[in-house]
């Protein structure tokens, strides 16, 4: 057993450096996850979010406006803006959008 400092090396060892291979995600969501479901689940939310933000600023709202509109409180719309998707379910989001007038689809391929 080597009894020495952090980061030093003991005489004669040797370190092999072994290459990776580089892997291929289809988005940083399943480089984020090994739960595919997870993965995909966030990636929706992400997206809901980002229409939801998108559709306060196209209308000029603030987010006192945003959140009378949605029937949601301001904090709430201060979470949507901040990306704090850990708080937000897809059924939200669909419904936030939905009081705005929108219709959401999502395509399973």
């Amino acid at each position: 057993m080597f009894d020495g400092k952090p980061g030093e090396k003991q005489s004669g060892d040797r370190i092999r450096v072994i290459p990776m291979k580089p892997t291929r995600y289809k988005n940083a969501y399943d480089a984020l996850f090994d739960d595919p479901v997870v993965a995909q689940n966030l990636k929706i939310r992400s997206e809901l979010m980002i229409q939801l933000e998108r559709e306060i600023l196209d209308r000029g709202l603030t987010q006192q406006q945003a959140a009378e509109l949605l029937e949601v409180s301001q904090p709430r719309i201060s979470d949507l803006v901040k990306g704090k998707i850990e708080k937000f379910s897809i059924d939200m989001l669909v419904n936030m959008l939905a009081a705005f007038g929108k219709d959401v689809s999502i395509n399973a391929a």
